[in-house]
């Protein structure tokens, strides 16, 4: 069943309240951000997959053939597999909004659902995504309200790319905000805060 796809964690939150799916990093796996969830949206159900695919032991959402070098048949596999994913949960929860939060390669999985079911995610925070290609947004990204956070010296996701990003998805009409440190791809303290305000903000009138 489409609930079950994927091995995963929910947090129950509060009956009727908001759902934030969680995606983790490259080596993470459901129990990474659970704690990130939990504290960021207290009320929220954190429904929290783990990726299904290994790059030598280590937790994926889609595969890669070297650093920043997508296979995009199988993320395109992904890519469907986490959108029915998904869907299944928001039919099974009923949720009042439905949020997401990745983080590197978990970012790149949410970012991807995003562009192929435009009207599935209220909001959604991409932290340290690398968009490689030119994404196709199969709609209109109107009164959805995105966040990126990047380093301004992150190794693995160039400056130019998050810009290319936020450019794409302003052009989808998305209400994007752009949150950057000096660092690398770690994250720093305000990516949280600039997280945490924009999941605890009221969605728009008609959203």
């Amino acid at each position: 069943m489409p609930e079950n796809s994927y091995i995963h964690k929910i947090l129950a939150g509060a009956p009727g309240g908001p759902a934030l799916f969680v995606f983790h990093g490259t080596g993470g796996d459901e129990q990474q951000f659970l704690g990130l969830g939990r504290e960021l949206l207290p009320d929220a159900t954190i429904v929290s997959p783990r990726g299904d695919v290994s790059e030598f032991g280590a937790a994926r959402f889609f595969r890669r053939t070297g650093e920043g070098v997508y296979d995009m048949d199988d993320l395109a596999r992904a890519t469907a597999k986490m959108t029915e994913f998904v869907q299944a949960q928001i039919r099974a929860l009923k949720p009042s909004a439905v949020l997401g939060l990745g983080y590197s390669n978990g970012a790149n999985m949410l970012a991807s659902v995003v562009f192929a079911d435009p009207a599935l995610f209220d909001a959604a925070v991409l932290m340290h995504p690398l968009i490689p290609f030119e994404p196709q947004v199969a709609g209109s990204l109107a009164k959805r309200r995105l966040l990126i956070t990047a380093g301004r010296r992150d190794p693995i996701c160039p400056p130019h790319l998050t810009n290319r990003l936020d450019a794409y998805l302003r052009a989808a009409g998305a209400d994007v905000t752009v949150e950057w440190h000096e660092g690398g791809h770690e994250v720093r303290p305000n990516e949280i805060e600039a997280a945490r305000r924009l999941l605890s903000a009221e969605p728009a009138k008609g959203a």
